[in-house]
């Protein structure tokens, strides 16, 4: 197996429309190969929820875990752009809004994710050529 003890680990809906193509934009952003990925309902991500004690019914959209430290809702997706090419980790300066507020907007499109965007039977299976981004 491939060492990803290198990488930040992006959990996500496999089965999210929205989530699947956050994923497809961040790997293409992704130009220092900083990202490794995982679906939230198989392994090895269900197991690094369990190690990072998070609840699923109170997050349930991305997820990222750099090292030791597990970082839920907005606060991973602004950490996440921090690290993106272009003009995006200007996004992260949105730190600076309280989490009680990010987090509300975050929770308002991930509530209404599914209806907006649709939903998979399955998760997504990466190309071969992107294998090796997913744990």
């Amino acid at each position: 197996m491939t060492d990803f003890s290198n990488h930040k680990i992006i959990l996500f809906d496999g089965v999210c429309n929205l989530c699947n193509t956050s994923v497809t934009f961040v790997i293409k952003r992704d130009k220092k190969d900083i990202f490794r990925f995982a679906t939230l309902q198989e392994e090895p991500g269900s197991s690094l929820l369990q190690t990072h004690n998070i609840d699923t019914s109170q997050t349930d959209s991305i997820i990222l875990i750099d090292g030791k430290k597990a970082y839920t809702k907005a606060t991973a997706a602004l950490k996440i752009a921090r690290h993106l090419g272009g003009a995006y980790p200007l996004l992260y300066g949105f730190m600076i809004v309280p989490k009680f507020i990010r987090n509300w907007v975050y929770d308002y499109v991930a509530k209404n994710r599914y209806t907006w965007y649709g939903k998979k039977d399955s998760c997504m299976i990466p190309t071969p050529a992107l294998r090796s981004k997913f744990l």
